[in-house]
């Protein structure tokens, strides 16, 4: 029988996470069994269990993954100041992300889902929105972060709707026209109370 050390375990772990967050993203949670999950990550259904409780406990960890490479990827990877607001914005709005669902934001694919979840999950969220949020809001008012934070909010927010609304449209055309006004609302909402 062969034996597997810690970093064979940690790297298991890793991929099944990993491989659940961009499932979840592509068909949801509720639609994605332990069983695909496992063969997506090339694993058997019986290795689950060495790695997770329940698949509560997967769909909590996925989610704060997601939202964690967010913020390492998009938000810290932007431009600094205003530019790097307006490049978030306009990455986030674009056909691109409307098209790509399991390598997407977690929050426009999972939010209605989310909001049904357990309360650990809803926390693992909230924690991992917040990081999320602040390195907007950092960038918004690098003097005082904590007073853009409702406003960086509201721009995830709008955001995200924008994304949703425009992924569930099937006339390609008016959901293009909806992601360029999106951009543009987002942007003036990045403006307002600027004296711009």
């Amino acid at each position: 029988m062969v034996r597997y050390g810690k970093e064979h375990k940690s790297e298991t772990r890793r991929r099944i996470i990993e491989t659940a967050g961009r499932r979840f993203k592509q068909d949801g949670i509720d639609a994605s069994g332990i069983s695909t999950l496992m063969k997506d990550a090339g694993l058997t259904n019986g290795a689950f269990y060495a790695h997770f409780e329940s698949k509560d406990e997967l769909v909590t960890t996925a989610i704060a993954d997601q939202l964690k490479v967010q913020a390492e990827s998009v938000v810290a990877q932007a431009a600094p100041g205003r530019a790097g607001l307006e490049q978030i914005v306009r990455a986030y709005l674009s056909p691109l992300h409307r098209d790509s669902l399991g390598d997407g934001c977690p929050n426009a694919a999972l939010l209605d889902e989310i909001g049904r979840c357990t309360d650990a999950t809803r926390q693992a969220y909230t924690d991992g929105v917040l990081v999320l949020v602040d390195g907007i809001a950092a960038r918004m008012a690098p003097e005082a972060p904590s007073s853009a934070r409702v406003k960086a909010l509201s721009l995830l927010g709008l955001m995200a709707g924008t994304l949703q609304l425009a992924r569930a449209l099937t006339d390609s055309q008016l959901a293009h026209e909806l992601l360029n006004q999106g951009i543009s609302n987002a942007l003036a909402l990045l403006d307002a109370g600027q004296g711009v």
